[in-house]
């Protein structure tokens, strides 16, 4: 048996292929939607991919199964778990094979069996991988957004980021049920999941590729719960703000995610267009860097830097039903759009190259900057040394990480809600934006001058800074508050 992790770092994903290298035959689980990579590697390995199936319903990627499986002809396998409502829409169109609990299928000498582990989702299936030619027992099992390295799946996105009202507790039921049943299994069994450090469909995700499930049933938080009650609790408390997004990768999944193909590089604009467009109040992404863009950037443009959170702050500020702009080096463009296509913004309709910015100023036009302060200034300016004026503290961390302690007075508004909760953030004095060690502050102070905010300032550092410096941190956070 031959396997392979293909990792995603601006997801925090993994999908996997399993070959069989007697038979030549390959499967392919959990892919996303940059397809060609699965084939490349099937190639390298002398193998064909013959089978791909998934483990749920994404909310975090747009699903390449679909695809993989026209491109390739291979067999899709699609679960038939759950209430008809999360049921695949297009598996019969696709041709797709359903599983239940306890389903089997072959991968050359490879046997796959399909476990039924809901929870994170109604649909949930992890995969049990026996190598029949070597062996009589399994060798570890594709757990999918089910257990992770340290935590489970959060069994509350149907709920918070899908609408899906009445879910969140049952889910959280369900995934307790669903970790008694993996306590009878061997605990030499391999975990290899869906998701690493950084992926939002956990709360405290480790940066460890796989696991054991005797080590997890050891040293995961979740298997330490024999209460189910408890359990609920401690699974629902403190689980970070799902982005909006989430709910939109639901529903392309389940109806099935349209066939891209080829990427096409789309046009790059004039001056005079981007006038235009900044006419028409359409979102324009500058991809520079922080530090780049604060030196100077065109009015009315946001700053989400092309590196590996790009994705994360993307899915939040851009539209998924009109189109949006981007200020990216030209020979960036392509890694943006697959990197947007990830998650299904498909609506990229043109891009100026950064050199755009000196041209603008040029023609005659103001750059705007965006001024930073240090940890120290924010102290200074706090206790009134300054010249005591009234400023609003604007903290866009997570509700929890803020929860684990603040600085007083600070108002907290995670930055993916920032653009919605406005009228809570008064114009008419300055804004210092901060949050946990500089990165989301940057963008959200973009975000808040694009909406006409003229006295915004960033803090360097953020909390991690603060922190570090010595200076009073507040818990628990409750207060709402203006300095």
């Amino acid at each position: 048996m031959l396997l392979r992790m293909v990792y995603d770092d601006t997801l925090a994903q993994a999908s996997y292929l399993l070959g069989c290298p007697a038979t030549g035959e390959a499967l392919v689980i959990d892919p996303n939607r940059n397809i060609d990579q699965y084939i490349e590697l099937a190639r390298s390995k002398d193998l064909r991919i013959t089978a791909i199936t998934e483990t749920h319903i994404h909310a975090d990627f747009v699903s390449g199964s679909r695809e993989l499986a026209q491109k390739t002809g291979a067999q899709l396998y699609l679960s038939d778990a759950g209430p008809q409502e999360w049921k695949y829409s297009y598996a019969a169109e696709a041709g797709a094979k359903l599983l239940l609990d306890g389903d089997t299928f072959h991968v050359g000498n490879v046997l796959v069996q399909a476990l039924h582990t809901p929870g994170h989702t109604p649909e949930h299936l992890s995969f049990m991988v026996t190598d029949t030619r070597g062996a009589d027992k399994p060798m570890g099992i594709f757990t999918g957004d089910f257990i992770f390295v340290g935590d489970v799946g959060r069994p509350d996105l149907l709920e918070r980021a899908a609408g899906v009202t009445g879910t969140m507790e049952p889910g959280a039921r369900a995934l307790f049920r669903s970790l008694q049943k993996m306590r009878n299994l061997p605990e030499y069994l391999q975990i290899w999941p869906a998701h690493g450090a950084g992926s939002a469909c956990g709360r405290a995700l480790g940066a460890v590729p796989q696991t054991t499930l005797g080590y997890e049933k050891l040293f995961n938080w979740a298997f330490a719960h024999k209460n189910e009650d408890e359990f609920v609790r401690a699974v629902l408390d403190g689980q970070p703000e799902p982005p909006f997004y989430f709910a939109e990768m639901k529903r392309i999944n389940k109806v099935g995610p349209g066939l891209v193909g080829a990427i096409t590089l789309p046009e790059q604009l004039t001056l005079t267009q981007l006038s235009e467009q900044l006419a028409a109040q359409t979102r324009i992404v500058d991809t520079r860097s922080a530090s780049e863009y604060a030196e100077g950037h065109i009015p009315g443009t946001i700053n989400i830097p092309l590196d590996t959170s790009f994705l994360s702050w993307a899915g939040w500020l851009l539209p998924y039903d009109r189109p949006f702009y981007l200020i990216v080096e030209k020979e960036k463009v392509v890694t943006a759009i697959r990197e947007l296509r990830l998650i299904g913004l498909e609506h990229l309709a043109g891009f100026w190259t950064p050199e755009l910015v000196a041209a603008w100023q040029q023609a005659g036009h103001e750059l705007e900057t965006l001024p930073k302060l240090t940890v120290a200034d924010l102290q200074h300016r706090l206790t009134g040394l300054s010249n005591g004026q009234q400023v609003i503290l604007l903290d866009v961390r997570g509700a929890g990480e803020y929860r684990d302690g603040y600085i007083a007075g600070s108002m907290n508004i995670p930055l993916g809600y920032v653009e919605r909760s406005l009228q809570a953030i008064p114009t008419d004095r300055p804004v210092l934006v901060q949050c946990q060690a500089g990165t989301r502050s940057a963008v959200a102070a973009s975000v808040l001058q694009t909406h006409g905010y003229k006295q915004v300032t960033d803090v360097v550092g953020g909390f991690e800074a603060w922190q570090k410096a010595g200076y009073p941190i507040a818990v628990p956070a409750q207060e709402t508050a203006l300095v």
